[in-house]
């Protein structure tokens, strides 16, 4: 099981509730903090996301933990009728609405709530999607079974979650890099001091490649494959239901 890494060590609050605090603390700066952290290299994983569901032709497409609608603007690509975008922070979702309605993407609608208990129906979707999203469940089964309930059946489910390089230097470099240089941007930018120390921890600590395959092939799904990216520090995940 994952570590439960939390955001504020000496909150009395949940897991859940400090995550929605946090995301709601950093919404309006965290687009722009996020491609610089990253290098920009998110966008290109994003699009390879969007090109693994394009091939099953989906009509309908949930994108838990949303944020503020990137991968769920970028799904409207797979030409699908219906895109939930779906999160638990009213600030990132109130910024990811403005650049909807900025593009005029109507078959987009941004839900509040929490993926641990959706309000959809037994097999909703066509395709689910998370991006960088899974480790901040509260309880990460739990979040999985839901996800296998809403997901239709031969329907896919594609996660982007960051990952640990395993091969000298680059295992070397990635500790460094998320344990020094990434908070201390984050607390040179951001309003909330200790974000982006949580997100470095939350990544370091949570189970990927097979580990992350172990657990879908637990929770039921089937046909599951991992695809490392970017020298190893993120990994794409494909199962089927």
């Amino acid at each position: 099981m994952a570590e439960k890494v939390k955001p504020y060590k000496n909150s009395e609050l949940g897991k859940k509730e400090q995550v929605t605090q946090m995301f709601d603390t950093i919404s309006k700066e965290y687009d722009g903090l996020n491609r610089v952290i990253s290098f920009g290299i998110d966008i290109k994983w994003r699009k390879k996301v969007v090109n693994i569901v394009k091939q099953s032709q989906p009509n309908s497409i949930l994108d838990i933990a949303t944020g503020t609608g990137d991968l769920a603007i970028n799904l409207t690509d797979t030409n699908a009728e219906k895109i939930v975008g779906f999160d638990i922070s009213p600030g990132m979702l109130e910024v990811g609405r403005k650049k909807i309605k900025k593009l005029k993407l109507n078959q987009i609608d941004m839900i509040l709530g929490d993926s641990e208990n959706m309000p959809f129906e037994n097999n909703s979707f066509d395709a689910i999607t998370v991006a960088f999203g899974v480790r901040n469940f509260e309880n990460l089964e739990k979040g999985l079974k839901e996800i296998l309930r809403v997901l239709k059946p031969n329907g896919t489910f594609v996660v982007l979650e960051t990952s640990v390089p395993t091969k000298f230097p680059f295992k070397q470099g990635y500790k460094i890099y998320t344990n020094f240089i990434m908070p201390t941007i984050g607390k040179l930018f951001s309003k909330d001091k200790v974000a982006y120390k949580y997100l470095s921890d939350s990544a370091a600590t949570f189970p990927y490649g097979e580990a992350f395959n172990n657990i879908l092939q637990k929770i039921g799904f089937n046909s599951i494959e991992n695809r490392p990216q970017t020298l190893g520090v993120a990994t794409i995940y494909i199962a089927k239901k």
